[in-house]
């Protein structure tokens, strides 16, 4: 199987469980959700994506005709000999339309811990070391356990308030509020809303995307 890959980038985690964590980003191209075009997102189950998954044209993106090659790549963006256990996120668009055994193996060979970030919408191969799931409206939630569910917050349909997926098997439950762009005031109406709903909820716990408070990519 070969792979296409948008961009390979080391930065820290901004969301989660592991914010703060320094990790390769792996962005496979692609997503069943939505085309990436902006003409397509009226149409599309998930509406407020914010990310670019289209081409392989992205820092370090390609495409790669085996698993080896990938891993390797992802390897070269880890910083040599200064200790850690090397960490590589895949994630998309939706990762799981390509994210394969032989391509953990790959990565678990050269020492990497293999963590995803994945829409629910396919089930996850069992090798993984860490599952993010974050469920989006319209869409069925097929990937049903992992170690963390983090869930945009607020998402109008009701199939994602946040006391559907309570009984799911997760370690750690996540909102994080909603980015309007180009709408601060929206965005802050989120965040409170989100926080207000831990503080009330004590099972969930508030995710901030600190990479943009950062600057970070």
């Amino acid at each position: 199987m070969s792979y296409a890959v948008k961009e390979i980038y080391l930065t820290l985690q901004g969301e989660g469980n592991h914010t703060g964590r320094a990790a390769v980003f792996m962005r496979f191209a692609g997503c069943n959700l939505w085309s990436g075009l902006e003409r397509d997102r009226e149409e599309a189950n998930c509406k407020f994506c914010d990310t670019d998954f289209i081409g392989v044209n992205g820092p370090g993106g390609g495409k790669f005709k085996t698993a080896a090659a990938l891993a390797d790549a992802v390897a070269a963006a880890w910083p040599q000999n200064a200790g850690g256990k090397p960490y590589v996120i895949c994630t998309g668009g939706e990762p799981l339309l390509q994210l394969d055994t032989p391509l953990i193996k790959a990565f678990h060979a050269r020492g990497f811990e293999v963590g995803i970030e994945t829409n629910g919408t396919i089930a996850a191969p069992a090798e993984i070391d860490w599952i993010c799931v974050s469920p989006k409206a319209a869409a069925p939630l097929v990937q049903t356990s992992g170690n963390e569910l983090k869930l945009v917050y607020p998402q109008k349909e009701a199939e994602t308030h946040p006391s559907r997926f309570e009984q799911l098997s997760f370690e750690h439950f996540y909102l994080q509020p909603l980015d309007v762009i180009g709408d601060p005031a929206q965005t802050a109406a989120h965040v409170a809303s989100a926080a207000a709903y831990c503080l009330a909820h004590p099972l969930w716990r508030l995710s901030t995307q600190t990479h943009k408070i950062l600057g970070l990519p």
